[in-house]
């Protein structure tokens, strides 16, 4: 076990929960750091429930295509916690992570704290001890009681599209969920909006922008993105002045990410005049952005060694019945092969919430257990939702014997095959694969 291993297993026991929200004991720890949040450049700050990731993914490339040193702090990480906090152009140095960590456990004293709370603060010091020009903040849960909502005053915030999650922790409603989301909304400070799929979610967030004082930008009234032939019309209304700026299509697959494009656009254009990104810079990001596990064709590595030729195996870490949604929307591009699935979740959410959107669209599935975790949904329980869906289903002991079953199951044809289920499932893929 290397020695950040070591850090991390000690800062897992500092809480009897995983999740607890609020915001005293980080105010504590963050105190007794010197308030480090208090010395980083202008900061945006992104919460929602899907999308999130991408969202900032899109943004980050934009301002480096235009030459600006950006840190982001996102989670989960998929394969090394490295992943979660990004110094100016490269993730976190495992010295570097070592010495902030330590900080943080020795200031914190062994009093209790949440992991996500304690690595937050490691994040805020790491980025308040190198120069940037920008930080982009990714919420973890909610936004109200984040950890990362103790920014005072933002350069911008954006909420997602915002749906029906982590209800035992955000509430019951879409209007409990957005309530929390639109915590993130400081007075005087922009907030980019997505079209929401809830009018009840539309409201609160109106509402909370009223009461706070932060204006708000929506998508289809202040800005919108059109998908064209050949490429992406992004349009911006101020007033009677309209804006149309042509662009290409994003690297990253899917419909969806159409909307988490154009949700950075929108902020890009929304840093002027203090960040100067221009169309040609905003069009290079387009192309260049990368983002792990969502919609992710992987080309190579052992995994892809077991296909036969004009086989796919796609990737994709949506675990909610939104996100499940999206990813069947898109599949519908995908009607020239045969499309199997292999499935592993955890027992936090409805398997059938995910799984019913891909009815009559996948063939078969495979359900595993995703491994390490202690409460990773029985793949029985996902075989039996499956059968239901007439998918034809069966279980797998692993990701690598689900495969080597659905091409000796498929007959000899050419297919598609897509992991999905859990983020937890897809940074465990990329590990065995790479």
């Amino acid at each position: 076990m290397g020695k950040n291993e070591q850090i991390l297993g000690r800062l897992l026991t500092l809480h009897p929960k995983l999740i607890d929200l609020t915001l005293e004991r980080i105010q504590r720890l963050l105190m007794a750091l010197g308030n480090p949040e208090k010395k980083l450049p202008p900061v945006v700050h992104v919460a929602g429930t899907n999308g999130k990731g991408s969202t900032t993914a899109f943004l980050r490339a934009f301002l480096e295509a235009a030459g600006y040193r950006v840190h982001v702090y996102t989670s989960p990480h998929l394969v090394h916690f490295n992943e979660r906090i990004y110094l100016g152009g490269k993730t976190i140095s495992d010295d570097e992570l070592a010495s902030v960590l330590r900080e943080c456990e020795h200031a914190n004293a062994g009093q209790p704290i949440t992991f996500f709370e304690i690595t937050t603060a490691a994040a805020f010091l790491a980025f308040a001890n190198n120069p940037a020009d920008i930080v982009i903040l990714e919420t973890g849960l909610g936004g109200r009681l984040d950890a990362t909502n103790l920014i005072e005053k933002p350069r911008l915030t954006c909420i997602t599209q915002v749906a029906m999650d982590h209800q035992h922790f955000l509430g019951d409603t879409i209007e409990d969920i957005m309530g929390e989301k639109a915590g993130i909304l400081k007075k005087d400070v922009t907030c980019i909006a997505a079209n929401q799929p809830s009018r009840k979610g539309v409201l609160t967030l109106k509402k909370a922008g009223e009461e706070v004082g932060a204006p708000i930008l929506w998508e289809g009234r202040d800005w919108f993105m059109r998908v064209k032939p050949d490429g992406l019309l992004f349009t911006e209304t101020t007033g009677d002045d309209k804006t149309e700026i042509s662009l290409p299509l994003p690297a990253l697959a899917g419909r969806h990410q159409v909307q988490n494009a154009a949700l950075a656009v929108a902020m890009a254009r929304q840093l002027a005049p203090d960040f100067d990104i221009s169309p040609s810079a905003i069009a290079l990001g387009l192309k260049s952005v990368q983002w792990q596990g969502r919609l992710q064709h992987l080309r190579q590595g052992p995994l892809v060694e077991k296909l036969p030729g004009g086989w796919e195996l796609w990737l994709d870490g949506g675990h909610n019945k939104a996100a499940a949604e999206a990813i069947s929307r898109h599949t519908r591009d995908w009607r020239d092969k045969p499309l199997w699935m292999v499935f592993g979740a955890l027992d936090t959410r409805p398997p059938l919430e995910f799984l019913k959107p891909f009815e009559a669209r996948v063939v078969g599935l495979r359900a595993v257990s995703v491994p390490g975790e202690e409460n990773s949904l029985n793949p029985e329980t996902s075989v039996d939702i499956a059968k239901q869906l007439n998918m034809d289903a069966d279980v797998s002991p692993d990701v690598s014997s689900a495969i080597e079953n659905i091409i000796k199951s498929d007959g000899g044809t050419d297919g598609r095959i897509l992991i999905c289920g859990s983020l937890y499932l897809v940074g465990h893929v990329l590990a065995e694969n790479s």
